[in-house]
């Protein structure tokens, strides 16, 4: 019996938390918003230029940004719950607050997300620019890079031409675009 739980458990855990950022994952998301009524806002978050950022500092680094977004995500305040959509985007569900009330508390994850400063241990970077080779008899010395990573955000809410949870997404994925084509690292409705 205990084996018989252990599986379901382990079974639901694959189903339901993203394996590298360990929050909830798009599985969950739907059947949040299969379950949700009333107000409530949906924020879509892009990590920006992370595909530039994974050819220069290869996958194992781009993981590493994935993982620490979704520590930072963890800590949005407001009673929003961070999801990981795929790939480099992420979704925040506030349930009970308009898009109004959710943009403070996605601007205040933005600047979080912005002022860390992220650093680049070179010695995971791809081989062929690995610091760990040895030039001329001598050792190259370890040097860490830090760069800034940002996040662009869409936000729309379920009071915006009414809809359903899909149609919320939709809209908050359009957002996002917009804030995309206004600079990045921007919130916008």
């Amino acid at each position: 019996l205990m084996c018989l739980y252990a599986i379901l458990q382990e079974s639901w855990r694959m189903a339901y938390l993203d394996e590298l950022t360990e929050l909830p994952a798009r599985r969950a998301l739907r059947e949040r918003l299969q379950k949700v009524g009333g107000t409530y806002t949906v924020a879509m978050l892009d990590v920006d230029n992370f595909k530039k950022f994974n050819d220069t500092y290869g996958h194992d680094t781009g993981d590493a940004v994935l993982r620490m977004i979704a520590a930072r995500m963890r800590k949005v305040t407001g009673g929003g719950t961070p999801y990981r959509y795929g790939g480099e985007e992420f979704t925040v569900v506030f349930n009970g607050k308009g898009s109004e009330d959710a943009t403070a508390h996605l601007e205040d994850l933005r600047e979080l997300i912005a002022g860390t400063a992220f650093v680049v241990n070179r010695r995971s970077r791809r081989s062929s620019d690995n610091t760990d080779k040895v030039s001329m008899g001598r050792k190259k010395p370890n040097s860490n890079k830090t760069v800034q990573v940002t996040v662009s955000i869409g936000v729309a809410d379920s009071a915006q031409d009414g809809g359903t949870p899909l149609e919320v997404v939709k809209r908050a994925d359009k957002a996002l675009y917009r804030a995309k084509q206004k600079g990045r690292n921007r919130v916008s409705n």
